[in-house]
């Protein structure tokens, strides 16, 4: 340190024909321009080092990047200051903007550790996976919590920042001291952020809906693809947004498909005559559900669960892994049976009867006309 004193003390001396804050703005300047160098050919240096090893690494590089930088400005501003020729009246804020920088970088490093943390806990699960209730339990916690907290850094470091200023601190004080009829008009304004706020913290803790579950709301039916600190985005199934608030999920009813687990059961109804063939159906659904790589082999069932005048309701009940495979699977059924019925059992579709209804004799004593009744 004493050889670096004597290096900055020897160009002071070579720029002594200069006013003092040009001498002092130059140095600043050529240490900033200096460090900022060498960060460039650490970092490049670094992701050399890393470019073959797995994400996280090549993440965390990348992620660390911008605080580095940062602190080594400080550092390098901070020991320049030391020895400078800086005019006395800018000394106090030469020390103020290195205190609000310090500041702020304290709360960059908490962002990115908090990041850095969440990417370290969410490496064990998968989304991708085809049983993915745990991952998308800790997902969802983890992204609801890891956005509290960095909104949390982010308000701390700005009022810690702001208590630096002394016309700032003297007007809070002031705030403070009369706050009771501000506090309660802010309180009313905050409502909508402060409702989701904590709307946030119930969803991460009782999880009613999470991160890739199959939903129906508001009449459509999606996945959740996002949750942020004030809303929701649903990714719907014809690839639209569906945009709510977060106290919507709290407030209101509706359906998750996938709350338990990924698996569904899908439902088909046929509308078919009387004279459907149920055991051959049965045999036929059985061949259907074999063949086909969308069932997992838990459920597959055929009832009549209805009959009216003219038809009976036949409902199929099939299994599959997840939702977008049951809503595939059903249809696959509902095609393939519809198929068979139409070659193998054609009077089994729906159809109407009529019946010719003829009197023996009419009043005259002749045959009376044949009389048609519809069934």
């Amino acid at each position: 340190m004493s050889n670096l004193d004597a290096a900055f003390r020897n160009v002071i001396a070579r720029l002594d024909w200069l006013p003092n804050w040009v001498s002092s703005l130059l140095l600043i300047g050529g240490a900033t321009l200096l460090v900022l160098a060498l960060h460039g050919f650490l970092t490049r240096r670094l992701q050399h080092l890393v470019s073959k090893r797995g994400l996280f690494w090549r993440s965390l590089v990348r992620r660390t990047f911008g605080p580095g930088r940062l602190a080594l400005v400080i550092a390098a501003v901070s020991l320049v200051s030391t020895v400078a020729p800086i005019p006395p009246e800018w000394q106090a804020g030469m020390r103020h903007v290195l205190l609000v920088a310090t500041i702020a970088l304290v709360g960059w490093i908490a962002v990115t550790a908090i990041h850095i943390a969440t990417i370290i806990y969410l490496r064990r699960f998968k989304l991708d996976a085809e049983d993915n209730l745990l991952a998308r339990k800790h997902v969802t916690q983890m992204r609801i919590l890891q956005r509290a907290g960095v909104t949390l850094v982010v308000l701390v470091t700005t009022a810690i920042a702001l208590m630096t200023f002394g016309p700032v601190r003297q007007y809070g004080v002031s705030l403070l001291a009369s706050a009771g009829a501000a506090g309660l008009i802010l309180g009313l304004a905050m409502q909508p952020v402060l409702s989701n706020l904590v709307a946030g913290i119930q969803i991460a803790i009782t999880q009613p809906i999470r991160i890739e579950d199959a939903i129906i709301v508001e009449g459509e039916w999606g996945w959740v693809e996002e949750i942020t600190a004030t809303y929701v985005v649903v990714r719907l199934w014809d690839w639209r947004r569906l945009v709510l608030p977060l106290t919507y999920f709290i407030q209101k009813p509706f359906q998750n498909w996938t709350r338990d687990g990924a698996s569904l059961i899908g439902s088909v109804f046929l509308y078919l005559d009387h004279t459907a063939p149920i055991d051959a159906m049965r045999r036929k659904l059985n061949e259907i559900a074999e063949a086909s790589p969308l069932w997992d082999k838990r459920v597959v069932t055929l009832q009549v669960t209805d009959a009216k005048e003219a038809v009976i309701e036949v409902r199929i009940l099939v299994s599959a892994r997840n939702a977008p495979q049951a809503w595939d699977l059903r249809c696959e059924v509902r095609e393939k049976m519809i198929a068979w019925l139409r070659e193998a059992h054609r009077d089994a579709l729906p159809r109407r009867r009529a019946e010719v209804v003829r009197d023996t004799l009419s009043p005259h004593g002749q045959d009376a006309m044949p009389a048609v009744a519809a069934a």
